[in-house]
């Protein structure tokens, strides 16, 4: 059988488990997960290697309405994933299907690729209350398939992995079959940085944070990294330091742990925070933190 490979776009809503359906189907952490919507703010490539093919998964940001700077290039980047891909699957949320899915969907009616719906998180509810919702799906004539899943318990990834490696043409590999993320060292770990910022904060800090590497060196036995916790307002500022440092400490402790599991080799994680009024909507301050100034 001839090698196969191909570009898959994963698109939806905020929070109906791309980053986790894609991290399932790679079989590796590509992308950080959260229970906040907009975890994802980067066009992230999860790459699937296998002896026969190789899928490249586009984890985009959640499709939303929103009149920031960041809020526009998270859209600008999800619409430019779309473009030039083999398939596209567009995830909801089983408990959370409605107007703005069908809206999505519809966007995609014309696309020339395959296109799948995945109903994911089916652990949190039932068939029967499900139902109206898949009755509905149906009557998008255009779909390929629908597929029922749950990311977190790796229920059906495998039979949307076999779907999708059909819609793929003969060719090789885009990247070396040993990477299985596009992004560098120094991206994942401010990722990782961001991760834990939102596991530990949950409720107390919206989601006006961000990640600013400021020191990133890389040696053979030990990763040297300062990071900036940037917020906007002083308030979350003391609130992400917490009492006597216990809270940005935890932070600190458990991003170094999942660093060093990442990269094979001891880290020295220094966190400080800084306040940035705005700063979603600061154009050198985005450009600084990675957003590419072309889509700003």
């Amino acid at each position: 059988m001839a090698f196969k490979s191909g570009f898959v776009a994963v698109i939806g809503k905020p929070n109906v488990g791309k980053s986790s359906l894609v991290n399932a189907l790679v079989g590796e952490k590509v992308s950080i997960t959260s229970p906040k919507a907009q975890t994802t703010r980067n066009r992230i490539f999860g790459i699937k290697n296998t002896p026969d093919y190789q899928i490249v998964f586009v984890d985009t940001p959640g499709v939303q309405h929103t009149k920031t700077k960041l809020g526009e290039y998270m859209n600008k980047a999800t619409d430019g994933a779309t473009a030039d891909v083999d398939a596209i699957v567009i995830v909801l949320d089983a408990l959370r299907v409605g107007q703005e899915d069908y809206k999505i969907i519809e966007r995609f009616k014309n696309v020339k690729c395959p296109v799948f719906l995945v109903i994911n998180k089916i652990e949190t509810t039932t068939y029967e209350k499900m139902y109206p919702i898949l009755a509905k799906l149906n009557e998008y004539k255009f779909v390929k398939k629908y597929i029922t899943t749950s990311a977190h318990r790796k229920i059906n990834v495998d039979e949307l992995e076999e779907d999708l490696v059909e819609c793929l043409p003969e060719g090789e590999p885009f990247y070396p079959t040993d990477q299985y993320t596009d992004k560098s060292l120094r991206f994942m770990c401010q990722e990782i940085i961001r991760e834990k910022a939102l596991l530990f904060l949950q409720e107390e800090i919206p989601h006006g944070l961000a990640i600013e590497i400021t020191k990133f060196d890389e040696g053979k036995d030990l990763i040297k990294i300062d990071a900036t916790i940037i917020t906007e307002n002083e308030r979350h500022k003391s609130i992400i330091i917490g009492s006597k440092g216990v809270m940005l400490k935890q932070i600190g402790m458990s991003a170094r742990r999942d660093i060093e599991e990442l990269a094979g080799a001891k880290v020295m994680l220094e966190l400080f925070v800084k306040v940035k009024k705005d700063w979603k909507d600061d154009m050198s301050t985005l450009t600084d933190l990675g957003f590419s100034k072309k889509d700003l």
